[in-house]
């Protein structure tokens, strides 16, 4: 508990004294990768403060272009996991009331980071368009296909309005399994315990063979190929 109350504390100091500035340049600049930058080291070192490693295994599987990273999802330390452990710049999909926090929402649009609303199908619908478009600007996303946190550790089915977003702007998706992450802050849980987390980067899948119509079958591809990944030892 107090190595997490050490991490929380240096971000929280951390976003008032970087973070308010960088953001106020990136608003003047138009420039937003000095943002994402400050963003990932900060949250690299409350993770070490709080005694959380973050490892990737397979790294020579991510193809050098643009693509679409589709992992389980166990923790809420998988989204800062994936900022750390990714060698590249990534947005994600995130639920709309996340934007309701002023500082916040102006970080995360800034950062490319795109609004999602479940409960609305249009606007589910919108957020993928615009998520495509980020993408055609060159910024690879980074989704959990289950929706949600899985209670139990046990990879849930995917759901595949994700998979749009790859087929539509034309790149591969990358499986990833996350292990370890569950075991460091479960579901539930606000302190995190000290240890590793692993991203095991999968082989790419093309998503160029399929259309959106039948964008189910590459779903299961790649829940496949995460729940392969799952399989290979855990960390401790």
């Amino acid at each position: 508990m107090i190595r997490t109350l050490a991490g929380l504390t240096f971000l929280a100091l951390y976003i008032i004294v970087v973070g308010l500035p960088v953001i106020a340049y990136s608003l003047l600049s138009g420039e937003s990768d000095f943002l994402y930058r400050a963003g990932i080291w900060g949250i690299a070192a409350s993770m070490r403060l709080a005694g959380v490693r973050v490892r990737a295994e397979g790294v020579e599987n991510i193809p050098a272009g643009v693509c679409v990273f589709a992992a389980n999802h166990v923790s809420n330390l998988d989204p800062p996991a994936a900022l750390v452990g990714v060698p590249r710049r990534i947005s994600f999909l995130a639920k709309k009331e996340v934007f309701k926090v002023p500082v916040v929402r102006t970080a995360m649009r800034l950062g490319k980071i795109v609004p999602v609303d479940r409960a609305d199908r249009e606007a589910a619908i919108a957020s993928v368009d615009q998520a495509v478009a980020v993408l055609r600007e060159g910024i690879s996303f980074f989704v959990f296909p289950e929706g949600t946190r899985s209670g139990d550790g046990a990879l849930n089915p995917f759901k595949k309005g994700t998979f749009a977003m790859p087929i539509e702007a034309g790149v591969p998706v990358v499986p990833v399994a996350i292990r370890g992450s569950r075991e460091r802050m479960p579901k539930g849980k606000r302190w995190a315990i000290p240890g590793e987390i692993v991203l095991h980067f999968g082989a790419p899948i093309e998503s160029a063979q399929y259309s959106v119509k039948d964008r189910d079958k590459l779903m299961e591809r790649v829940r496949d190929a995460v729940a392969a990944g799952l399989q290979d030892p855990k960390p401790n």
